[in-house]
């Protein structure tokens, strides 16, 4: 068979399934999430987000640890005063927990975790509505134990320089709302990494809390956990409050703190 008719009869084949990989998946049954949904979340009653919350994630990731999840809100009308983001599978499934201020709504903000193996991501939702949840399954593993991108020195050397970027022409944005990005140097070790010379393991190191704020209006805090990525990134929608910077404090578990004053002109 000539190569140009195979690859053709492969297109045909394979073409449907490929394409159905790409759709957004839904959550698939977690028996793990009956047990632990008490633990992480109380006993709350919780309702379905669709059509009010979405959660964006890709259903194959390039790189387990550095997975893109964005939540997103799709029903102006509600009020989001916290979000708490979970990955099923993970070995500390509580990924992070969010509060909000008033400027983030309507609410789009995107993060950057780990997956260590197939799961359940999923956020729930704190809302004037009561908790609501939604989620995908994304297929990625290793992402918990993957090497870090530095050596322990170098990733201890440049550790909590932050930096700021604005994007000014991001679609359907209004003209009251600007569209940020920050980035922690940190090397957020989980604890399953190894010194790629020594082969021991690295002791986890993490940023545990988060806060940026606007002047003295805050935006958003965090409590995270081993499952944001390393170099942590927040992108986030907000309105302007006309403040000249953006203040961001970290905590991490050494006791460390970072704080900055980032203008919000140009990049920092």
């Amino acid at each position: 068979m000539k190569p140009v008719i195979a690859a053709t009869i492969a297109a045909l084949a394979f073409g449907p399934a490929l394409a159905d990989e790409n759709r957004a998946s839904p959550l698939a049954d977690s028996p793990i999430w009956t047990d632990l949904r008490t633990d992480l979340v109380g006993k709350i009653d919780i309702a379905d987000a669709a059509g009010r919350i979405e959660l964006e994630a890709p259903f194959r990731a390039n790189d387990a640890a550095t997975v893109p999840v964005t939540i997103r809100q799709t029903d102006p009308a509600l009020t989001i005063r916290g979000a708490t983001v979970v990955i099923d599978e993970n070995p500390a499934p509580l990924a992070a927990s969010f509060t909000f201020g008033p400027a983030m709504a309507p609410l789009e903000l995107e993060i950057r975790v780990r997956v260590n193996q197939y799961s359940n991501v999923r956020v729930i939702a704190d809302t004037d509505q009561g908790h609501l949840m939604t989620g995908r399954f994304v297929k990625a593993s290793g992402g918990c134990s993957a090497p870090a991108t530095r050596n322990p020195a170098e990733a201890l050397a440049g550790m909590g320089e932050m930096r700021l970027r604005h994007f000014p022409d991001t679609p359907g944005l209004s003209t009251a709302r600007r569209d940020a990005q920050i980035m922690i140097r940190h090397p957020n070790y989980s604890g399953l990494q190894r010194d790629q010379i020594t082969q021991l393991f690295i002791l986890a190191h993490f940023i545990d809390r988060l806060e940026i704020w606007q002047g003295d209006e805050m935006l958003l805090t965090m409590e995270g956990g081993i499952s944001i990525s390393e170099n942590p990134v927040f992108r986030f929608t907000y309105t302007d409050n006309g403040s000249p910077s953006l203040r961001v404090i970290a905590h991490d578990t050494e006791g460390n703190v970072f704080e900055q004053d980032l203008p919000k002109a140009g990049q920092s």
